[in-house]
């Protein structure tokens, strides 16, 4: 395919994905997205053998972001199962394949270059030791401890500052103030170019009484959080690109990408 054909395609991409947002489409997907979170559609999904709870949409969109990115090290928060820390970490090893493939290089698999870093306030010892089981557990660091907990802060960022290009997750507890104060901690570590991506943005365009058995609600969520948060940081931008394709993600108005 020569480098015309490629951008009419690119260009034909554009114009479908634009041509989505007052769609039919679009409004079929908004009725998927209200009736498949309460039967928790999103835990359906394993990634390398481990839980993910992401839709798969959504977990297309960060492949796209790593590639695109090709950081030193993803943040994230919230581990759960560790299916996330699992898939960026694969991510991360094809990355290091492809730039050993292309010098003509043997992978050294005992001595990986990118990382991940998670953080939660309770890690589960069944899950702590599944996930250092695993084959992609030597590109994995986990701290337990609240992610708006300074000393956990200050331990991210004498981690952060031995990499390069930075890529981060938001997904823990989803209330405004928990996420807002993690956008404030975390957001400054991520290189131009790259992304925060702040999961369950969805919270705030939902029914008022859809998470009556949550302390995060309409009104107070990641959503609200980002808005707040974009007040005051001119140097991010909500990429509305990615959820225009998408269609479904938990996450509108969360791909957030830094600019400047």
């Amino acid at each position: 395919m020569n480098e015309d054909a490629i951008q009419l395609f690119m260009n034909a991409r554009r114009q479908r994905v634009e041509s989505y947002k007052e769609s039919q489409m679009k409004k079929v997907a908004e009725e998927f997205m209200r009736t498949s979170i309460m039967p928790g559609y999103s835990y359906n999904f394993d990634w390398l053998g481990r839980p993910i709870i992401q839709y798969p949409q959504d977990m297309a969109a960060m492949q796209e972001l790593i590639w695109k990115v090709k950081p030193d090290l993803i943040l994230e928060t919230g581990i759960a199962h560790g299916g996330s820390l699992i898939f960026s970490a694969s991510m991360l090893a094809l990355l290091e394949y492809c730039d050993a493939a292309e010098k003509g290089e043997l992978l050294d698999p005992g001595n990986p270059i990118r990382r991940v870093l998670g953080i939660d306030i309770d890690i589960r010892e069944h899950n702590r030791a599944a996930i250092e089981a695993h084959p992609m557990a030597g590109r994995i660091q986990m701290i337990q401890g609240s992610s708006v907990d300074a000393e956990v802060i200050q331990k991210v960022h004498a981690v952060a500052k031995e990499f390069s290009r930075i890529l981060v997750c938001l997904d823990s507890m989803h209330t405004h103030d928990h996420v807002l104060a993690e956008l404030e901690a975390y957001a400054p570590l991520v290189s131009p170019g790259s992304y925060c991506m702040v999961f369950d943005t969805i919270v705030e365009d939902l029914p008022e009484d859809f998470f009556s058995n949550r302390p995060w609600a309409k009104g107070n969520n990641p959503k609200t959080a980002v808005h707040e948060f974009l007040k005051t940081h001119r140097e991010f931008e909500i990429d509305k690109e990615i959820e225009h394709k998408l269609l479904i993600t938990v996450a509108p108005d969360g791909y957030l990408k830094r600019v400047e």
